[in-house]
């Protein structure tokens, strides 16, 4: 045994604590530890948050547990983690090409390898997603071959639907994307790229109210994920696009602070703070995602529309009228 999960469960009245943390049992080390709070109200409700909560935080400490394990002779396995514990860092140009330089490893040492494939293909489409990449047409082209591949050994493999529904959405086909993501939850409820992923879909295909909750349960179901950005990013595009903007601005906020690196959120606050008036933020915002993107791509209102997702006519309609908008104010030229 190379790990233990212990802990203890307190009830006062209606409210029931859980305290849980997860042990190197080699070196008595405690890696994590985390608290739960719920009303017995709901008692199945509660043990469906809480093991859905534990599994991915500790899906995310025993993934940088296992890679920081010094290995004499690294296997394919041993590469998967320490690409997975890469990827799982704050995202960077240079932290996507590290877990892609390791998975490529991975499967140069086991070709047929499904984890290999599926995770490779998931760091490649969403560093185009992130905007972080110079040859987004090569990377998607290759993502989709190797998921391709992946799903055809394994179906049922839960991150590989996940993984073709982020292809899926990048080329426009958005309710084929959400067959995929629908897919990836019933294998795997636990799944929250998944929830964010229909999110995406579901603002992209005009069903705006189907989308914060999607991103709520991903936020509760995995309040400690790296990429948790991403979830508040959702909202408060949501938001801006009802031109909610001030409210609009406490979620881009929030995106920028868990993931300062990534230049979309950036682009995002540039664009509110603009709607806002705050023209100055606006304009160092927009800097901002200009430098951490490089090249041009958020240098002009064209560039930015031939690179993004905008969805059906009804939502590039609201995206016109409010992030454009910004755009321009915050001093993004049209050509």
């Amino acid at each position: 045994m190379r790990y233990l999960l212990e802990g203890s469960v307190r009830q006062s009245g209606s409210q029931v604590r859980i305290n849980a943390q997860l042990i190197d049992v080699a070196t008595d080390a405690h890696l994590w530890a985390e608290r739960f709070d719920g009303n017995m109200g709901d008692l199945f409700a509660l043990q469906d948050e809480v093991t859905s909560r534990l599994a991915n935080a500790l899906g995310v400490e025993l993934i940088n547990a296992e890679a920081a394990r010094p290995a004499q002779n690294p296997d394919a396995l041993d590469y998967i983690l320490r690409g997975r514990a890469a990827y799982l860092k704050p995202p960077s140009r240079d932290r996507y090409a590290d877990a892609i330089r390791l998975f490529e490893h991975a499967l140069t040492l086991d070709a047929q390898s499904v984890e290999a494939q599926t995770n490779l293909a998931g760091v490649l489409v969403n560093r185009v997603t992130a905007h972080m990449t110079n040859s987004a047409a090569a990377d998607i082209a290759r993502a989709e071959e190797l998921i391709d591949r992946a799903l055809a050994v394994s179906p049922r493999f839960a991150y590989a639907r996940y993984v073709k529904g982020t292809v899926l959405r990048w080329q426009n086909r958005w309710y084929e994307a959400i067959s995929e993501f629908e897919t990836a939850l019933t294998l795997n409820r636990n799944l929250v790229g998944a929830l964010q992923g229909l999110g995406r879909c579901k603002l992209y295909t005009g069903l705006i109210e189907e989308v914060t909750p999607l991103a709520e349960q991903a936020i509760r179901l995995d309040p400690r994920n790296p990429h948790i950005g991403w979830r508040y990013l959702l909202i408060g595009t949501v938001l801006l696009l009802q031109s909610r903007t001030e409210e609009a601005i406490v979620w881009l906020e929030k995106a920028r602070s868990t993931m300062p690196t990534e230049p979309y959120h950036h682009s995002w606050l540039a664009s509110a703070y603009a709607l806002k008036g705050e023209t100055e933020r606006a304009a160092a915002e927009l800097a901002e995602a200009q430098r951490l993107a490089g090249e041009s791509s958020f240098s002009s209102i064209a560039h930015v529309k031939a690179e993004g997702l905008w969805g059906a006519p009804k939502v590039r309609a609201l995206f016109e009228a409010t992030y454009f908008v910004g755009l321009r104010k915050a001093g993004m030229p049209e050509e």
